[in-house]
C-alpha cells in the first residue's frame, strides 16, 4: 500500500469549508460498523469540548448581558432616592453593591468574549485535524478494501468456473443413471429392479422396449 502523506491531505484542505464533522452524519455513517483508531476518538472528544465550551460562554455572556441591563436599570431607578438620602446607608451599600456586580459582570462579559474569538480557532484547528486523521484512515482503507475485493473476485472466478464444472458433471451423472435405469428396467422389468433395490425418480418416463432399439422377439429372448 502506497505510503500516506498527511502533509497532502492538509494541502488539500486549503480554502476547502469544513463542515462540523462531530455534527455531521455522513461522517459518522462512514465509520459506521467501524472502529475508529485512537487517534480519530482523541480528536473527536476535542472538538467536542470545544463545541461545549463555546456554546456555554455564548450562553453565559447572554445571561450577564440581561444581568447587567437589569443592575444598570437599578441604578437609574434608584438615583434620585440616593441623592436626596445621602444619609441613608443601606440605599448607600445597595448602590455600592449594585456597582460591584456590574464591575464584576463586565469583568466576565470581558473574558467570555475573549474566549469566544479563541474557542472557534481552536474548534477550527480541532476539526481539521480530525478530518485529516479521518482522511488518512479512509485512504488506508480504500486501499484495504480494493485488495481484499481484488482477491475476494478473484475467489469468485475460481469457484464460478468450479461451479460450472460440477454442474457439467452432476448433469451427466444424473442423465447416465437415468439412461442406464431406464434400459435396465426395459430389459428386466420392475419387479426384476425391486429384486436389487434399484430405484430411481419416478418423473422419470420409462422406455418402452422398442425404445431401446430392441426388436420385439429380441427383448423377449432377453427376457
Amino acid at each position: 500500500m502506497p505510503e500516506i502523506d498527511v502533509n497532502k491531505f492538509k494541502k488539500a484542505l486549503n480554502g476547502k469549508k469544513v463542515p462540523l464533522l462531530v455534527l455531521d452524519h455522513k461522517w459518522h455513517h462512514l465509520f459506521q460498523g467501524e472502529e475508529k483508531p485512537e487517534e480519530m476518538a482523541e480528536y473527536e472528544k476535542l472538538v467536542n469540548e470545544y463545541l461545549q465550551q463555546q456554546g456555554s460562554a455564548t450562553q453565559q455572556l447572554k445571561e450577564l448581558k440581561k444581568l447587567k441591563n437589569t443592575l444598570m436599570q437599578n441604578i437609574v431607578d434608584n438615583m434620585d432616592g440616593a441623592d436626596a438620602r445621602k444619609e441613608d446607608s443601606i440605599q448607600s451599600k445597595k448602590l455600592t453593591e449594585t456597582k460591584r456586580l456590574i464591575e464584576e459582570a463586565n469583568e466576565k462579559m470581558e473574558e467570555l468574549e475573549d474566549s469566544l474569538i479563541e474557542l472557534p480557532r481552536l474548534l477550527k484547528e480541532a476539526n481539521t485535524q480530525l478530518m485529516v486523521s479521518g482522511m488518512a484512515y479512509i485512504y488506508e482503507k480504500l486501499h484495504t478494501n480494493s485488495t481484499e475485493s481484488a482477491v475476494i473476485a478473484e475467489w469468485i472466478e475460481k469457484v464460478r468456473i468450479e461451479l460450472k464444472k460440477k454442474i457439467i458433471r452432476k448433469q451427466y451423472c444424473d442423465m447416465k443413471n437415468k439412461e442406464m435405469f431406464q434400459y435396465m428396467n426395459a430389459i428386466l422389468g420392475a419387479e426384476v429392479l425391486d429384486v436389487f433395490d434399484i430405484q430411481y425418480d419416478e418423473n422419470f418416463e420409462l422406455k418402452k422396449p422398442e425404445d431401446t432399439g430392441l426388436s420385439g422377439e429380441e427383448n423377449k429372448d432377453n427376457n
